[in-house]
């Protein structure tokens, strides 16, 4: 899981994603923008969407690190696990 500001709004659930060295933005499943810094995403979201009424600080976002459900993640070549004997 990637470290993303989640907001529950009216108009859906709001995301700003790190994607690499950069943040996504996205408004569900739809991509609003990608920018250099959270701050700017931020701000280009809140222009996008002002009927969403999405805070204007990143503080005011619930904030989920990366990491944080990486022991959900299955590997790309499945689990394996170590029998006892």
């Amino acid at each position: 899981m990637l470290a993303q500001y989640v907001y529950p709004s009216k108009n859906g659930l709001f995301r700003i994603i790190r994607h690499g060295r950069q943040w996504r933005t996205l408004c569900e499943a739809r991509e609003i923008g990608r920018h250099e810094t959270a701050e700017a995403a931020l701000v280009a979201t809140r222009m996008a969407c002002p009927e969403a009424r999405l805070p204007g600080e990143l503080a005011l976002w619930r904030f989920v690190p990366e990491q944080a459900l990486a022991h959900s993640r299955v590997s790309g070549e499945g689990t394996r696990w170590r029998l006892a004997g």
